[in-house]
């Protein structure tokens, strides 16, 4: 059984997966497929996608019983020690956003500290 999820996607790959797969829910997709279906539906994911996302979970022979196969996200699968594991990088738009602060100390601790 795999499971694609997709977000900011085309009709037309909605409507393509539909053929194989059942939508459970808004972008959520489930089926049971071969190997090789499964390789060709992810390829013509990858050719229609654009700008959106994809994660696509399928059975796999390791100790989690799964694997991962993700595009357009700035997660990525990382193998650790026989495991898969998603890896968020270090550039990631939470800390850029803390980037673009004012680091110290504010005006109130300020005047706290000084007695002012």
């Amino acid at each position: 059984m795999i499971v694609v999820v997709l977000t900011v996607s085309p009709p037309k790959l909605r409507g393509h997966l539909t053929r194989w797969l059942l939508e459970i829910s808004p972008g959520v997709y489930v089926g049971k497929v071969s190997a090789r279906v499964r390789e060709l539906l992810w390829n013509q994911i990858l050719d229609n996608i654009g700008s959106g996302r994809a994660v696509m979970v399928y059975p796999a022979d390791n100790e989690q019983g799964m694997s991962f196969k993700v595009h357009g996200q700035e997660w990525s699968p990382v193998d650790f020690d026989g495991l898969t594991l998603i890896m968020r990088p270090n550039g990631s738009r939470r800390q850029r956003s803390y980037g673009n602060r004012k680091t110290g100390w504010s005006n109130a601790a300020r005047y706290r500290k000084y007695g002012r």
